[in-house]
């Protein structure tokens, strides 16, 4: 669950995605006993950086969560996310449950967290105007599912571009680096469905 902390009055302020992240990187590097260097050695994320979302002082692009969750063998929605619903549970998401990059102008909103007996989980993705977001690889065995919802997409695996119109959708392994692009005026929305292989992620 996100952390939740106090304001200077004492009253309980609502959990954070921030702060599920800070948490959720602290925990599962000491449940493998693992130094910020060995962290940082199995992540591919510098020592530093490492502390600094553990203290919750450094908001983390997407793909450097990507390389954080790759590193330690768990799904990408781990780091948003600890609720798992039981099939015909409704699930809700709010607020803490959307991860903004304003680096690249791209908003994440998870759907659904991964569930580890049907291998996926599900975000919303938003690209503002101009916007383009680029992933280093995931762990092997990772599949993603794009479909446009409204825009046009510029997607680029493999060096090679390719557009997708609204509707449109691709599938494709991403342990291989890859960019999405909005290169029109108007927002760009997309479903993506990540898939993990057998032993592609833990179940945490």
């Amino acid at each position: 669950m996100a952390e939740r902390g106090e304001d200077a009055l004492g009253n309980v302020e609502p959990p954070t995605i921030a702060g599920h992240i800070a948490g959720t990187v602290k925990r599962l590097r000491k449940e493998r006993s693992w130094s910020l260097d060995r962290a940082a050695g199995e992540t591919g994320v510098s020592k530093a950086m490492l502390g600094q979302i553990e203290r919750g002082e450094s908001s983390p692009t997407v793909s450097t969560l990507w390389k954080i969750a790759s590193g330690f063998r768990v799904s990408f929605s781990t780091l948003f996310d600890s609720q798992k619903p039981a099939l015909g549970e409704l699930h809700r998401n709010g607020l803490e449950s959307v991860w903004g990059d304003d680096s690249a102008g791209m908003q994440a909103r998870l759907l659904f967290p991964y569930d580890p007996l049907l291998g996926f989980e599900m975000f919303m993705i938003e690209l503002a105007p101009g916007a383009m977001s680029e992933s280093s690889p995931h762990a092997s065995g990772v599949v993603e599912h794009i479909v446009v919802v409204e825009g046009k997409m510029e997607l680029c695996i493999d060096e090679r571009w390719q557009t997708l119109h609204e509707g449109e959708g691709i599938r494709f392994f991403a342990d291989r680096p890859h960019a999405m692009r909005n290169a029109t005026d108007t927002r760009l929305r997309c479903h993506d469905v990540i898939h993990y292989l057998p032993g592609a992620a833990s179940g945490d």
